[in-house]
């Protein structure tokens, strides 16, 4: 199946991505639109015979009926044995949900209608800071969520705090009072060393500031047992099922300090964004299907062309932590080695996922994009309007900006045009040659555009929804769990053993030379 896409990658030798557009229809044909939406991916190297070819390999792969499993509840994540149904957070509208043969929507609404309780409590109390304690896809999903609603925020400020480093919840909470600031801890075991040992800090804070805890937590997991001997009360504690993973939860409770910040009804129009989302995935063929298109580019980009990363580059600066929550998305999901049945894969797995927001970007590693020696796929994203409406001038330039780039990627600029402008300046024979060259842009070089209306709570959850669909459709045609991150234990369990080394309370004597090279430097000077 990946061959008959791989033997039409020659029909790109020698071919540049401009030359398409003599077809005055390309960018039509090679665009969808979907939810007020559109996905532009004409600027790369697909034609009709190559996207007819993929589209093959998406349904000889089986996407279509493990779309209908997942979203039937279906145990898809095998090496678990869970469902996979972030999905259902968001059904606020849909049929039962089944798992085991239960239906799950009545608890799923129920724990939504919980959710708002309590935000609406803390949205109307003399609380002014929430402080989100949590790792992974427990702080991640809800900080860049938070971040690109701001602009609705009504409720107290919310700050994130992930990092076990003391710097990170250290500088939190030196600009918090403690008389009107309370927490969220989000851990499904409620175990979790880095939230703990945080939430520790956090309740220690409180204490030392002569301000007990009774009131102040909330627990986000599923281990009310522990959260109970932390005296946070059964109505405070928001649960969760296994067949959530992480890095898809924010629809749920993990969500909490996106509803406290926006309110219950922000929240609710976030989640219906992402439901409409996952009716088109269901609904449209694949041809017209926007997480399958998104998805196929991907992979003619990195398992067909062998391009190995992908920049991702929202125009939209409220979007600045987009990028590093695809990150995980993707790399965590789809950074695997073997295939569903445990054997190696014979495609390359997820590219590296990175990127900046423009036009910040633009100053720094465009150069590499433009000029570098390997060529980085670069998928755009920004929004016809924004939500200063007295400074327009500033949304038109980055707009402006946002296309020229797609534009300059794709035309590059050739020896003949730099010649032009060197020659310009007055400068003749060898000299005009050389810095002729520094100004030569190869262009060639691919990109997709997602344009929407405006960054609102719809549009941003059918923007996140698109994602992970797409993370789906890529994993399954690469034949890989997309549900599991086995690769995220090992440095956890070693990092377990190695804490009392570290601190001196246990000899390193089996530990590798380098090792103990670094934990007796660090038993030095830790002071």
């Amino acid at each position: 199946m990946w061959d008959d896409v791989k033997n039409l990658a020659s029909r790109t030798d020698g071919r540049r991505i401009e030359d398409l557009f003599d077809d005055a229809g390309r960018a039509a044909d090679f665009s969808t639109s979907a939810l007020g939406m559109l996905f532009d991916y004409s600027k790369t190297q697909l034609d009709a015979p190559i996207r007819d070819a993929l589209i093959a390999l998406a349904q000889n792969t089986g996407v279509e009926a493990r779309r209908a499993a997942m979203f039937a509840g279906e145990k898809i994540n095998e090496t678990e044995d869970r469902a996979v149904l972030h999905t259902a957070l968001r059904n606020l509208d849909g049929g039962p949900v089944l798992v085991d043969g239960q239906d799950v929507m009545p608890a799923v609404l129920a724990t939504l209608d919980q959710m708002a309780a309590v935000a609406d409590e803390i949205r109307a109390s003399t609380i002014t800071d929430v402080v989100n304690i949590g790792i992974g896809g427990s702080d991640l999903g809800p900080a860049m969520a938070a971040r690109a609603l701001s602009p609705y925020h009504d409720g107290p400020r919310c700050h994130f705090v992930s990092n076990v480093d003391a710097a990170d919840i250290s500088d939190v909470l030196r600009g918090c009072d403690p008389a009107t600031t309370m927490f969220i801890v989000a851990s499904k075991t409620f175990t979790t060393i880095e939230t703990m040992t945080n939430a520790r800090t956090a309740k220690d804070w409180l204490d030392h500031h002569g301000i007990g805890s009774d009131g102040r937590f909330v627990a986000l997991s599923s281990n009310a047992g522990k959260a109970a001997e932390w005296g946070i009360p059964p109505e405070r504690v928001l649960g969760f099922e296994d067949w959530v993973g992480g890095r898809y939860s924010m629809w749920g409770p993990i969500g909490l300090s996106l509803m406290v910040a926006i309110g219950p009804q922000a929240f609710r129009a976030f989640l219906r964004g992402a439901q409409d989302m996952d009716r088109h995935f269901c609904a449209a063929p694949l041809h017209e299907n926007m997480p399958v298109l998104l998805a196929l580019v991907g992979l003619w980009h990195n398992q067909v062309l062998g391009y190995t990363t992908r920049a991702v580059l929202p125009y939209d600066n409220r979007l600045g932590r987009l990028p590093a929550y695809l990150q995980q998305l993707e790399m965590e999901s789809n950074g695997k080695g073997v295939s569903m049945d445990g054997a190696d894969l014979t495609v390359p797995s997820g590219p590296v996922v990175w990127g900046e927001p423009g036009t910040n970007g633009q100053h720094a590693f465009y150069q590499l994009i433009h000029q570098g020696t390997r060529v980085v796929p670069v998928e755009f994203m920004v929004a016809a309007g924004g939500h200063e409406p007295d400074l327009k001038h500033h949304h038109a330039l980055l707009v402006a900006n946002c296309l020229a780039q797609s534009e300059a990627l794709m035309t590059g600029r050739s020896l003949d045009e730099a010649l032009d402008i060197i020659r310009a300046k007055g400068l003749t024979g060898a000299e005009l040659d050389r810095q002729a060259r520094h100004r030569v842009f190869p262009g060639n070089r691919p990109s997709t555009t997602l344009l929407y209306a405006q960054l609102t709570p719809e549009v941003f959850g059918k923007i996140i929804a698109l994602y992970e669909h797409r993370v789906f459709v890529e994993g399954v045609i690469l034949g890989i769990n997309s549900y599991d991150q086995w690769g995220v234990e090992l440095g956890k369990e070693l990092a377990t053993k190695l804490g009392p080394l570290v601190e001196g309370k246990e000899p390193a004597d089996d530990k590798d030379g380098s090792t103990r090279q670094l934990i007796d430097y660090v038993l030095t000077y830790a002071g």
